[in-house]
């Protein structure tokens, strides 16, 4: 049975979660890079998806060099995704220790565990005891069965509001692969899962002090994800992915955003209104 999350926020139309629910969408930039671009992008976004989910980092504590911008900190972070949520577009963001969870929810919806975290138990907890959804990353390193586990610590403080996103799996150096059977194995939990259509498509590290990407890759693998069936997608999304601080070879140009919406929903219409055929 798939379990049933709703995300609102004052001002906005309440979005469900749900493996068997219409397709929802989470967007936008990796990091927030300033305030005007995170307020410009997210009402942009709106404007072509409708009612979603916002996505912006506060900080990227996990970037390949030293000298790679992180973002604003959690203070000035949080300051300005409560502007966001001030226009009626529900937040999620990432925490990397547990002592920022509280200080997050005062501004996000969602909480996101980052990938390579996903095991830390206090983090896990301490997101889980703030009462805010939980968005919890499949590492590139842990099998699909296994993200169970990572759940169960969010579900120990009596928060059961819990998604589960698929990023891709290590395959050998500097290079991801998705296995489509994990979407259908993590969605066994009875939890909403997501596809990260574009951290997928990331070259880890391949670009020596930054990662890589492939992103013409991004919407095949979502058309692909998507006819699995899923809950939602999540994609990085940017004006000018060139320019953008962190992430940009593996972010959805905003120009593309439309169509590459109108088609995934299309396939998750047909694929939530068909008879499923048993495999037996």
């Amino acid at each position: 049975m798939s379990r049933r999350i709703s995300v609102g926020c004052a001002g906005s139309d309440s979005i469900p979660f749900a493996n068997d629910a219409p397709l929802s969408l989470i967007a936008g930039p990796c990091v927030i890079e300033s305030e005007e671009h995170v307020l410009s992008l997210a009402q942009e976004i709106r404007q072509i998806a409708g009612p979603y989910v916002f996505k912006a980092s506060f900080d990227k504590a996990n970037r390949s060099s030293i000298s790679s911008y992180r973002g604003p900190g959690l203070s000035e972070g949080v300051r300005i995704l409560k502007k966001v949520r001030g226009l009626g577009i529900p937040v999620l963001t990432d925490i990397h220790e547990p002592a920022q969870a509280d200080g997050a929810a005062e501004a996000a919806d969602i909480l996101q565990i980052p990938a390579f975290l996903c095991r830390q138990t206090d983090l896990l907890v301490a997101a889980g005891r703030t009462g805010r959804a939980v968005n919890i990353k499949k590492g590139q390193f842990v099998a699909p069965h296994d993200i169970a586990n990572a759940a169960e610590k969010v579900a120990s403080t009596g928060n059961d509001n819990i998604l589960l996103t698929e990023r891709g799996s290590c395959f050998g150096y500097n290079n991801l692969v998705v296995d489509m059977r994990s979407l259908l194995i993590m969605a066994e939990t009875g939890y909403p899962v997501i596809f990260d259509a574009t951290h997928s498509v990331q070259l880890p590290g391949a670009s020596g002090k930054s990662s890589g990407g492939q992103p013409q890759f991004i919407e095949p693998l979502a058309r692909a994800a998507t006819a699995a069936g899923i809950a939602g997608v999540f994609v990085e999304v940017h004006e000018n992915p060139a320019q953008a601080l962190s992430d940009g070879p593996n972010a959805l140009r905003l120009h593309l955003l439309a169509g590459f919406l109108e088609r995934l929903r299309k396939i998750d219409s047909i694929i939530k209104t068909s008879t499923a055929i048993s495999p037996d």
